[in-house]
């Protein structure tokens, strides 16, 4: 397994490793299961065959890389990018403890890396929202593609259809200000792939064909427990990027904040944890012959 290092990182891929890597990593436990519940729907229905060779953009901690890694067999082969060495670390531990030999990560930004246009499909799960230039990065992750092969992603819904994410937000909203234009960001954020209309018009302009959505609706546990969920949203998500902007102004009200949403969250308690719905496109694009 093989290791290449960004050289000229955007202010977006300084943000994913300077602010939200740990944040990432501490609430791995979530972040991993619950996307899970989507792309398991998602990865018996690409079609990989014996022998193909894939592309895992955004692969994080490398769960979809090993998954795809098993359903091409030995003779395929499976690349993962992503652009936080920190996260390709655990995806290496793990495809080394389950003894997978057909899987390479790369750090890399997946709008600048050079591919080798030899791959049978490429797939992403909730990996290509955060493009600097959205349609420069699909016309890579195209140019990764062998004539006629095919691209599949996973991007979110509207806010709307993700309860798991609105609400939250709706809560602290309450409280504290939106965060201001200037913001520091990971790119233009979980709900920029939400409108079919504009991400199709993106595919078409980076040279892709046969471009179908489907929704994909599944549960998703976010927190083991009401305490490890209220933790969860101040951190991560549209909750977390207005706690984490609104600075003095959140830590004055932390407490205010943390019983509203105790108040709301309590009741989607089950045995698993706090259980809500959230909502996906599975978006599948065809490379030009």
């Amino acid at each position: 397994m093989t290791t290449a290092t960004i050289e000229d990182t955007s202010e977006y891929v300084d943000f994913w490793n300077r602010v939200l890597v740990p944040k990432f990593i501490r609430f791995r436990h979530i972040l991993v299961e619950g996307t899970s519940n989507h792309s398991d729907q998602v990865l018996p229905t690409l079609g990989l065959g014996e022998g193909d060779r894939v592309v895992d953009i955004g692969c994080g901690f490398g769960d979809t890389a090993i998954e795809l890694a098993r359903l091409v067999g030995r003779s395929g082969a499976v690349l993962g990018v992503d652009c936080c060495d920190a996260f390709l670390d655990f995806a290496r531990r793990e495809a080394a403890a389950e003894g997978i030999s057909n899987l390479t990560f790369v750090e890399a930004d997946v709008l600048t890396h050079r591919f080798q246009p030899i791959h049978d499909a490429c797939f992403s799960r909730f990996g290509t929202q955060f493009f600097e230039n959205p349609v420069a990065g699909l016309r890579n992750m195209r140019a990764a593609l062998r004539p006629g092969g095919t691209m599949t992603m996973i991007v979110w819904r509207a806010l709307e259809d993700n309860p798991c994410m609105n609400l939250p937000k709706q809560v602290i909203q309450r409280f504290l200000p939106a965060p201001e234009d200037d913001a520091d960001t990971c790119g233009p954020g979980p709900f920029s792939m939400a409108d079919e209309a504009v991400v199709r018009r993106q595919l078409e302009a980076a040279g892709f064909e046969a471009i179908a959505f489907e929704p994909v609706d599944a549960p998703v546990v976010m927190g083991k427990s009401l305490d490890d969920a209220v933790a969860f949203q101040l951190a991560i998500g549209p909750a977390g990027e207005i706690y984490r902007e609104a600075g003095m102004i959140a830590e004055r009200r932390h407490d205010e904040i943390v019983a509203a949403l105790k108040c709301e969250l309590a009741p989607l308690e089950k045995p698993e944890g706090i259980v809500m719905s959230s909502g996906s496109w599975k978006v599948t694009a065809r490379n030009q012959q």
